[in-house]
């Protein structure tokens, strides 16, 4: 009970995530089935649907706009503040911060992790580890998207007796970036909402907003 308690943040979002991506692969089989039937054609098995180009194309492009999503927004929040904000540090405070106050080097506590306390390109990765995983994330999920968007372009391209597209033809086409975008900006409203309504906003008990009394030009809790 413990371990559940403590990792159950993760634990309900993990189980949340599985259950509306199995959602979206029997809802997906279902729609697709239907427009085959619409057609006269034969349904197709649901492995071969949730292994097809058109159900990876659509998974594959809402995780890449997420992770970059988090991405920009881990590097934004190294420089750029939001004066009344929780998700920004104080205005000042800019910037990746003095050895001392990262817990890094000889400054690091005897509890710190072993790689924060060491010097070199071990200490700058652990450092950035954060960033780099979340960008790399993103890289993938972006080309798992454009290789399998490549796939169901051809395929559409074939039904209507057109010449097939090449990977570097797709990725500069207007249904490719129509795509991308259309997921982009929802992703950067979001964020901006978030960052922009905190200041003014309360949610009490969340880890996310300010104590619900605290002033609206407060950045952070203790802070002006």
């Amino acid at each position: 009970m413990k371990f559940l308690r403590n990792q159950a943040l993760s634990l309900f979002f993990l189980a949340i995530f599985v259950a509306a991506l199995v959602g979206q692969s029997v809802a997906g089989w279902f729609d697709e089935n239907e427009q085959l039937a619409m057609h006269g054609q034969p349904p197709v098995a649901f492995a071969h649907f949730v292994t097809s180009s058109d159900f990876l194309v659509d998974v594959a492009e809402n995780w890449q706009s997420e992770f970059l999503q988090f991405f920009l927004f881990i590097l934004a929040t190294i420089w750029f503040v939001q004066k009344g904000s929780p998700e920004s540090k104080k205005p000042g405070d800019e910037g990746v911060g003095s050895d001392e106050d990262q817990y890094v080097g000889q400054y690091a506590r005897p509890d710190s992790p072993s790689w924060a306390k060491t010097p070199g390109f071990r200490g700058w990765l652990y450092a950035n580890s954060l960033l780099l995983v979340m960008g790399g994330i993103f890289l993938l999920s972006w080309l798992g998207q454009s290789i399998a968007g490549t796939v169901a372009a051809n395929e559409e391209q074939a039904q209507h007796g057109l010449a097939p597209m090449t990977w570097a033809e797709y990725v500069v086409s207007p249904d490719f970036w129509d795509r991308t975008l259309q997921n982009w900006q929802s992703e950067f409203l979001a964020v901006g909402c978030m960052v922009a309504f905190s200041i003014y906003l309360r949610q009490r008990g969340s880890s996310e907003s300010k104590p619900v009394g605290a002033p609206h030009h407060t950045t952070a809790v203790g802070s002006e």
